[in-house]
């Protein structure tokens, strides 16, 4: 079974890096994706996990809308703050 070249992990967040091969041409070309995983437990206690797979051109892409998600829950806490 294929193994992950490199993984990192946050909490219940985790992201692996997997080298993958595919013919092109008549040639062997390798290339990396990685992927993103969150574990959790549900209410019979039992643990679940998602996944998504990324390629190189995704990361920046998966980075920016998170961020902008981020910005959006922490702006809108602050004005809750503001607001009491």
């Amino acid at each position: 079974m294929n193994k992950p070249i490199k993984k990192y992990k946050s909490g219940s967040i985790e992201s692996s890096i997997w080298l993958n091969e595919r013919e092109v041409n008549g040639d062997k070309v390798e290339f990396k994706t990685i992927s993103l995983r969150k574990s959790w437990k549900d209410d019979k206690n039992i643990w679940r996990d998602a996944t998504i797979n990324l390629r190189r051109n995704d990361i920046p892409k998966a980075i920016l809308v998170l961020q902008k998600a981020q910005e959006n829950i922490l702006l809108d806490s602050k004005e809750e703050d503001e607001n009491e």
